[in-house]
């Protein structure tokens, strides 16, 4: 007799893998089923690829000294010696990368930070990777900083910060230009809008905050 898993009359098997599509972000339990049959009609061998290139993803990806995650010691950007290592873009995740590199109007490297300094989420300073970000700066030949963080409170908070941190330093620190909107996040911002940003941003004024 067919193993039957919950109300919804499907097999065991099926509804744990239902599950875990349906844990992922913006996927609802319809969807999640029909990827779950879509795999069952599915080659064995393209099945055994499909999970096999997660596990792989999860077991040996590596994080760069930027925060970027990479296959080797250091990501694309930072070993392109194409790239401007005196200048670097302060973002908040890998997402944002991809939308500025999208533009195609940059051409320094990154610092990720994995999050944004937000109390009400229990997220403080200790959290993010300023310590590695002041690092680079007091050591590395850095020029410039560019804050290119989400212009909601958080955003604002942590830009705050990183200008605090890094003022004994002496490093030009800018941020985009306000072509994105109040609360906007990067990466729903438009390629055009984004690259223009970055293009015409301004300084930071330290002593004025």
């Amino acid at each position: 007799m067919m193993n039957i898993n919950g109300p919804d009359g499907i097999p065991a098997l099926l509804g744990e893998a239902v599950e875990q599509f349906a844990s992922l972000p913006g996927v609802g339990r319809r969807t999640a089923l029909r990827l779950a049959l879509h795999l069952l009609k599915q080659p064995r061998e393209n099945v055994d690829r499909f999970g096999n290139a997660f596990i792989r993803l999860r077991n040996e990806i590596r994080y760069c000294e930027c925060g970027m995650i990479s296959d080797s010691e250091k990501c694309g950007v930072c070993s392109d010696p194409k790239r401007d290592s005196s200048v670097i873009c302060v973002v908040e995740s890998l997402r944002d990368v991809i939308s500025i590199e999208q533009t195609g109007d940059y051409h320094g490297v990154y610092h990720v930070l994995g999050g944004l300094i937000s109390p009400m989420d229990g997220v403080g300073p200790d959290d993010l990777p300023f310590g590695q970000l002041k690092t680079r700066v007091t050591f590395g030949k850095v020029s410039e900083v560019i804050l290119a963080l989400s212009t909601g409170m958080d955003g604002e908070t942590t830009s705050f910060y990183i200008s605090r941190i890094l003022s004994e330093t002496g490093v030009r620190i800018t941020q985009i230009a306000r072509g994105i909107g109040f609360g906007d996040d990067l990466e729903y911002a438009d390629s055009f809008t984004l690259g223009k940003a970055i293009v015409n941003r301004i300084p930071i004024d330290i002593s004025s905050r």
